[in-house]
């Protein structure tokens, strides 16, 4: 890590309201380390100084030194680390995003878990999780953080490649009618890998039988990144088909932040998948 205080906090310049008041919150839940008027990362100059002390003390071992300055490079860059991820999550912040209403312990324990989290498309991940969290307080639960803490950047990408696949069906449901179909296959979804995920908490995998999404009405609209779909549930039916995976309630909230674009021909396959819920399907 750099010790470039170009990208710190304190340099950021006039901020919107919820940025200053998540600023506030952060620094109140986890000791003051954003501080604006902390010129030196507050980790960083406590080690020195606490170097300093002992080297004037007493003369210490090369070990303990290196012991020493270990622990200092390790809280700069966990320093850094929650700085970029705080730095992140201003931009997707609401303005009428109110971080007061977030709880301490949520806080504490979110940063407990990112400070070691150095990957920028990682952090992106977790600054959108921050931003959520502190424009509707409660919409991540600490479990759902706890697992983010799980993931190692592979796992992060199969969970957002498994979103291109997602459809607005009352709320975000990606739909894989067939696990073993080219579609999802040629983007690496197959039966391993949603396997994995179900394994990690994200979904819920059923190759068998799949899942039917009951008490539909007779006419309804869906939606695929913006374009809608028409269905029409014929001879009485109440039930629709959506395919071999439901998110876990960890995987509906890390949805929210997944900002992915959708797969071509993935449209007009789902539709052939729902063909006899199609209007008029028969003259098409």
């Amino acid at each position: 890590m750099s010790d470039d205080n170009s990208t710190s906090l304190v340099n950021l310049g006039e901020l919107s309201k919820p940025a200053n008041t998540l600023i506030e919150k952060v620094s109140s839940a986890i000791g003051g380390v954003f501080e604006p008027w902390q010129i030196k990362r507050v980790a960083r100059a406590e080690a020195e100084a606490s170097l300093i002390q002992a080297e004037s003390k007493q003369q210490i071992t090369d070990l303990k030194r290196r012991a020493m300055h270990r622990f200092l490079e390790e809280e700069a860059n966990r320093q850094e680390n929650m700085e970029e991820i705080t730095k992140k999550s201003i931009s997707y912040l609401n303005e009428q995003s109110d971080p007061t209403n977030m709880d301490d312990d949520w806080v504490t324990n979110f940063f407990d878990k990112s400070r070691i989290i150095s990957d920028e498309q990682m952090q992106t991940i977790w600054a959108s999780v921050l931003a959520g969290e502190a424009n509707t307080a409660g919409s991540f639960s600490r479990r759902t953080v706890n697992l983010l803490s799980d993931l190692d950047k592979k796992d992060a990408e199969l969970f957002q490649t498994l979103c291109k696949f997602g459809w607005d069906i009352g709320r975000f449901m990606p739909l894989v009618f067939d696990c073993h179909a080219k579609i999802y296959n040629d983007l690496g979804i197959n039966f391993s890998t949603l396997s994995h995920l179900d394994n990690l908490g994200l979904i819920q995998f059923n190759s068998l039988s799949g899942f039917n999404r009951k008490g539909v009405p007779k006419s309804f609209v869906l939606g695929y990144c913006g374009e809608p779909l028409a269905l029409e549930m014929k001879n009485g039916q109440s039930e629709l088909s959506v395919g071999q995976v439901l998110l876990s309630q960890a995987g509906e909230e890390l949805a929210k932040v997944i900002r992915v674009s959708g797969v071509d021909g993935f449209y007009d396959y789902a539709k052939k998948q729902w063909e006899e819920h199609i209007p008029n399907a028969d003259n098409i």
